[in-house]
């Protein structure tokens, strides 16, 4: 393991325009197919109208839901996006009312959900959960309002009222890092990037050190080693999801010590990421949303994303609360085959990867789809 997390390296001042400003997110993953092939993303993961609240109160709506995001609120491009895209098709589609709650600290999870969960007007049908940091805190609400269901996203809640949805995000960082050991060792020059062929070297940018971004790690690990064995792969965790300044840091120490591909699983932290991919002339790839479609500006450097589907869940989650078939107590896990996590190539840089390396993914999808590939959870099984 190369680890870059102790280098010192001088700040640069740097500002990243994000619409009203950058906002923090928790990293969640790629766009495939069931089979897990990768492909072109059909705009599913499109900056949404983050600034629509939705109606408070309906009287014909068919379910009256209560969103509680992830720290940074919405218009991250990124996460929360995701999740908000999913309640506004459950709006669309099944005339579904909803509000939207963005928590500033820790401490407003708990307050937020409570306030929720005794509010008369609306009564809400169900409170939905973005993230893995609410957990604590539904816990405890949760079992304050029995008769209350609830959703999260990103974790699971031990109580009978909470329906869980997690991701196999190992699977869809696999295919990250499938791509990325792919790359490196090539001459390739496409976009505002290039490789330095002999140097086979990649990197991995965290967020916040936690079991849930050790997964998009592991799985980045494997998907690096199942594609070249000799490829070094540097690392670290820059400690916030909402530090661009931090993600470029760190990024650029990784180009400078020959990183072809850096992939980022570190919410707002990572369009840091990406302004060192440009300026170095190096490649990027996102995750959660398809970011050369959310960051537009960044798509000559972003080779792919890994998109997670929080949205499908959040859209699941609402369907069956109309249903009253929620799986409350219960655990959902989406991965590949679920079409929960997939890999995404980019808008501008996907049309010229070779149709070789499109053919591989394709078939590591597959093979992980089969259980004909198993995908370490934990960094440290990797072996690297």
């Amino acid at each position: 393991m190369t680890d870059t997390s102790g280098i010192t390296h001088s700040r640069r001042r740097f500002a990243v325009a994000l619409g009203t400003g950058v906002a923090g997110a928790v990293a969640g993953c790629l766009g495939t197919d069931p089979s897990g092939t990768a492909s072109i993303d059909d705009g599913d993961d499109a900056a949404s109208d983050a600034g629509d609240e939705g109606p408070a109160v309906s009287a014909d709506a068919s379910a009256t839901i209560g969103m509680v995001y992830a720290l940074g609120g919405l218009d991250d491009r990124s996460f929360n996006d995701a999740a908000n895209r999913g309640i506004q098709r459950a709006r669309l589609d099944h005339d579904v009312a909803f509000t939207n709650q963005e928590p500033s600290s820790m401490a407003d999870f708990e307050t937020t959900q409570a306030a929720l969960s005794a509010s008369e007007r609306p009564d809400y049908d169900l409170i939905c959960c973005i993230g893995f940091l609410q957990a604590d805190a539904l816990s405890t609400v949760a079992g304050e309002h029995p008769d209350q269901q609830y959703a999260i996203v990103d974790s699971v809640v031990d109580r009978d009222n909470v329906a869980n949805y997690v991701f196999r995000e190992h699977e869809g960082s696999f295919q990250a890092g499938h791509l990325a050991g792919l790359v490196t060792g090539r001459d390739i020059a496409v976009g505002a990037g290039g490789t330095v062929a002999e140097e086979r070297t990649v990197g991995f940018v965290g967020g916040v050190e936690s079991p849930l971004i050790s997964k998009f790690e592991a799985g980045y690990l494997a998907g690096v080693a199942h594609a070249d064995g000799d490829a070094s792969v540097l690392r670290t965790y820059v400690g916030a999801f909402d530090d661009p300044e931090a993600g470029y840091d760190a990024a650029a120490e990784m180009y400078d010590q020959g990183a072809d591909v850096v992939y980022h699983a570190a919410g707002g932290s990572g369009l840091g990421v990406f302004q060192a991919a440009q300026e170095y002339g190096r490649y990027a790839i996102g995750v959660d949303s398809d970011q050369s479609r959310s960051n537009p500006r960044y798509a000559d450097v972003i080779l792919g994303s890994m998109v997670k589907r929080v949205g499908t869940a959040v859209y699941d989650a609402a369907e069956r609360t109309i249903e009253d078939s929620l799986r409350t107590g219960s655990t959902t896990a989406l991965g590949l085959a679920e079409d929960g996590v997939a890999l995404v190539y980019g808008t501008t840089l996907g049309p010229v990867i070779p149709e070789d390396v499109r053919a591989a993914i394709a078939d590591s999808g597959e093979r992980i789809v089969a259980g004909e590939l198993s995908v370490p959870t934990d960094p440290e099984a990797v072996g690297r």
